[in-house]
């Protein structure tokens, strides 16, 4: 059988690896490496440009090691060099978005004429003087010239080089002049606003760039409300700031552009991406690649597992799941299909992976030190509380994908092209030790930013000591991921190179959240968000109270639906990063307003549950339809459906659309308030109930669930979930009565796919 027509072969019949293809898809997936490959940048530079970029990356790491270790610059000066690298490196890397329909064009020359159209308004109207005008109207024309303008020397659009150059000198400008900046603070100066003009300006069209059109819409809009404020009617209704005033805000100060999202992004986010990146030049991602094809590579529905391994791991490192998924997903998608998985499915289980990887410590797509500043609670403390709920969305993808490919009939990859687990840790176990050496540093309370910096210089004495070692046993040649000096130094641009995306996602998320704290709107969407889900509830509804806080029930979940729809809606084209920073100024408030209310400060359970809560719904978004940026990615490789796509991922992530739910009711889930026999007990039971609930999706054991008896499993799978001994006993009762009696008719009937519909 070709390979063609075994990627065609129906879900039902299952499919087979020969040893030779199987051997050729585990050598390719090993070799894979995921920050080398940044999706979206110019792939046609010449040499010197190259160079460019290598050198302003090393330079940005390097940047980020010194202070790491001698110690941060003031925070302005801090964020803006490491603002303007970025802004250079974008500008290099990133083309403008191709425009090659006629749609497409249409639509980018409808932005020019209304920036036009903007520009010629606040002429008429003598809104802003011409240190605003001229900046605006000069890098709009670059913009445009960037596109149409034929003069590309060496491989990269002149207009984008003076586009990176002003980007830097933006950025450099804060940092060289900030004394003056800190001595005339609240004074308006006119070089200072021109500056501003141009930095922000240039941070949406960065922005546009790497991470798509939707983050700059709604960062243009926040800006427009800034000045418009007086115009508008009810609770958006402010007095209104002039565009010097907004520009000053937003740029030249902490509170807008270089605010809390740009200050964790330019200390603790970029020492870890370096971390990370070390661990990918000493061999990290190959040993959890080797790891993930040893243990489950040969287990039923083995290449969809390994996926889900892979992937996660990935996506703690990139921090999207769009680049995730497209990387990643360009090796583990057409494994699969090969399986015998069908081309929607697939893509689903690479989409929902990938998405999870965000939630998944120690890195969390960024948002665990964000998190830091906006709660006040401790790095260690954060990631504690997120171990739990991420191995639970894990393990449930586990169990769909598992009686998935039972109920298709799709085994595993030979065993015999598959590492040996025993001899991969005998081997290999070492490259642990910096993983372990973090988490030990942070045990002891040290902080993120020296933890960091330790686990950095532990990974590369462990591979140089091992280099020694395999030198004197005579194998010093064939050593693979050996850390020479070049590789150290790639290592670090590649480290600069996956923080571009981060640093533009933080900077425009700094802009909104600056809006919100000038106007005051996030105090004002979170009492609205709180009256809208009172006025929800019927007439004469019933106060009832938790064991572990005061409130009402019914006001809370319907909050909390709220709050739900709000983050998915925010993350139809909003990075994950943007996305958490938004709601968590917007909607966290107003879910710790119900939990603990008339409390001025909220415990740290309470802080916890309301930001973990946005956080997860802001990651789901990339999943769900219609707009499921991951699942679209996903389905431009497999082939499939997106929408199909988008559907079967959020089914294979059901977890995380219960989970943070249930954390908010149970908040020993996130390790709060426990002692270690009910810490112990509660992660027993949970891992108990997403297992039973991912029974219930799937619909099948060893042969096919009644409707009835999905929606009991279901049932109990939820009780199980939730803290309690009266509900883990109906949950285990009722969980164990239908499993045992499903079990006992499979062996007296076999195992009956008949009944059960192949997945489109």
């Amino acid at each position: 059988m070709t390979s063609d027509s075994r990627s065609a072969a129906p879900a039902g019949e299952g499919a087979d690896f020969s040893d030779i293809e199987a051997q050729k898809e585990v050598a390719e997936l090993e070799q894979h490496n995921v920050a080398a490959e940044t999706a979206g940048t110019r792939r046609d530079m010449r040499p010197l440009w190259r160079w460019v970029v290598f050198g302003v990356g090393l330079a940005l790491s390097l940047f980020h090691l010194y202070t790491g270790y001698f110690g941060t610059f003031p925070g302005l000066q801090q964020r803006s060099f490491h603002l303007a690298l970025g802004l250079g490196m974008v500008f290099l890397l990133y083309p403008h978005s191709p425009q090659e329909t006629r749609r497409q064009r249409w639509y980018g020359w409808g932005l020019t004429a209304g920036g036009i159209a903007a520009i010629v308004y606040i002429i008429v109207e003598g809104i802003a003087d011409w240190y605003v005008l001229a900046p605006a109207a000069a890098v709009l024309a670059l913009v445009q010239a960037s596109r149409y303008v034929p003069l590309r020397p060496m491989g990269v659009p002149a207009a984008d080089v003076v586009l990176a150059l002003l980007g830097m000198g933006s950025g450099l400008y804060l940092f060289v002049f900030y004394e003056d900046i800190v001595r005339t603070q609240g004074i308006i100066e006119p070089d200072q606003v021109a500056v501003g003009t141009v930095g922000i300006l240039l941070v949406l069209v960065a922005a546009q760039r790497t991470l798509g059109a939707a983050l700059v819409v709604l960062s243009g809009l926040m800006v427009a409300y800034a000045f418009y404020g007086p115009f508008l009617p009810g609770f958006l209704h402010h007095s209104g700031y002039s565009i010097d005033r907004i520009v000053v805000e937003l740029f030249v100060g902490t509170e807008g552009v270089f605010g809390t999202p740009l200050g964790i992004s330019s200390t603790f986010i970029f020492l870890f991406l370096v971390f990370a990146a070390m661990l990918t030049r000493t061999g990290m991602e190959r040993f959890f690649t080797d790891l993930a094809l040893g243990l489950t590579g040969g287990a039923t529905g083995g290449t969809a597992k390994v996926g889900i391994v892979t992937s996660a791991f990935s996506g703690t490192i990139t921090g999207s799941s769009v680049a995730n998924t497209v990387s990643n997903g360009a090796f583990t998608i057409p494994m699969m299909k090969r399986s015998g998985y069908p081309a929607n499915y697939a893509g689903a289980v690479e989409a929902a992976s990938s998405t999870g990887g965000q939630i998944a410590p120690p890195i969390m797509g960024a948002a665990a030190f964000i998190m830091i500043e906006f709660t006040g609670i401790p790095y260690l403390q954060i990631l504690q509380a997120a171990i739990i709920p991420a191995v639970l969305f894990f393990v449930a993808q586990f169990v769909v994908v598992h009686y998935d490919a039972k109920r298709m009939g799709i085994r595993g990859m030979p065993r015999s092209v598959l590492p040996n687990v025993r001899l991969l840790m005998a081997t290999r176990g070492y490259l642990l030790v910096p993983i372990i050496g973090l988490f030990a540093l942070l045990s002891v309370g040290y902080s993120p930013i020296f933890s960091a910096m330790g686990a950095i210089g532990l990974t590369v004495a462990v591979n140089l000591l091992t280099q020694i070692v395999m030198f004197v046993l005579r194998r010093w040649r064939g050593m693979e991921d050996r850390l020479t000096l070049w590789t150290l130094l790639d290592g670090l641009v590649d480290a600069a190179r996956v923080a571009l995306p981060i640093i533009m996602a933080c900077a425009a998320a700094g802009m909104i959240a600056g809006v919100i704290t000038l106007t005051g709107l996030g105090q004002k969407l979170s009492d609205g968000l709180v009256g809208l889900a009172e006025n929800i509830l019927a007439p004469g509804v019933q106060v009832v109270t938790f064991d572990v806080f005061p409130a009402t029930t019914v006001l809370l979940v319907c909050t909390l639906v709220l709050t739900m729809l709000a983050c998915l809606i925010l993350g139809i084209g909003v990075p994950t990063t943007a996305n958490y920073v938004i709601t968590a100024t917007l909607a966290a408030p107003a879910i710790m307003a119900i939990l603990e209310p008339g409390v001025e400060e909220n415990t740290v359970a309470v802080l916890l549950m309301a930001h973990m809560f946005v956080y997860y719904f802001g990651v789901m978004a990339d999943i769900t339809p219609p707009v499921c940026l991951a699942a679209y990615a996903a389905s431009g490789i497999s082939g499939g459906n997106p929408l199909r796509t988008g559907g079967h991922a959020v089914r294979i992530a059901i977890s995380g659309f219960l989970v943070p739910y249930m954390f908010v009711f149970s908040p020993e889930l996130l390790l709060q308030d426990v002692t270690w026999i009910t810490g112990t007990w509660a992660v027993a039971t949970s891992l108990l109930g997403v297992w039973l609930v991912g029974l219930a999706v799937v619909g099948f054991v060893n042969t096919r669930l009644h409707w009835s008896l999905r929606l009991l499993v279901a049932a109990a799978g939820l009780a199980m979930l939730h803290s309690g001994w009266e509900s883990d006993l109906f949950g285990l009762v009722v969980g164990g009565a239908v499993l045992g009696w499903q079990f006992r008719a499979g062996r007296g009937a076999g195992s009956d796919r008949s009944e059960v519909p192949a997945v489109p």
